[in-house]
């Protein structure tokens, strides 16, 4: 019960912040998803850091590990969002920002994840 908790805990601090990212950075404009790209890649760098440092020397506990990368983590960055963006962007026929976004977080969400690793090496 305890575990469920912590990842409770720590998805709804990460939804909410996903949320008001998404509120300030989301452009109304011309529909670009900044807040859910702010989202996915600072998670992405996050999660690297934390899983980085539970495996560097056991540094943080299994319930650490389960409140910020399982729950904020996981409430934090917004697959679901952008697989729905990513059809708006087709159903528009915007192919060009399909392709960008995509490339673009799946790239720099990979080396956000790689980028973390490394600086969590460092502590």
């Amino acid at each position: 019960m305890k575990n469920i908790l912590l990842v409770f805990i720590g998805g709804g601090l990460g939804s909410v912040l996903r949320y008001l990212l998404g509120k300030f950075l989301n452009n109304t404009e011309n529909g670009i998803p900044y807040g859910t790209f702010a989202a996915n890649i600072l998670g992405s760098l996050l999660i690297g850091i934390i899983l980085g440092l539970a495996l560097k020397n056991n540094t943080l506990s299994q319930n650490h590990t389960l409140l910020l990368a399982t729950g904020f983590c996981g409430g934090f960055t917004t697959f679901s969002t952008f697989a729905y963006e990513n059809h708006v962007f087709l159903k528009a026929g915007d192919f060009t920002s399909f392709a960008m976004y995509t490339i673009a977080s799946f790239v720099v969400g990979f080396l956000a994840v790689f980028g973390g690793m490394f600086l969590a090496k460092s502590f």
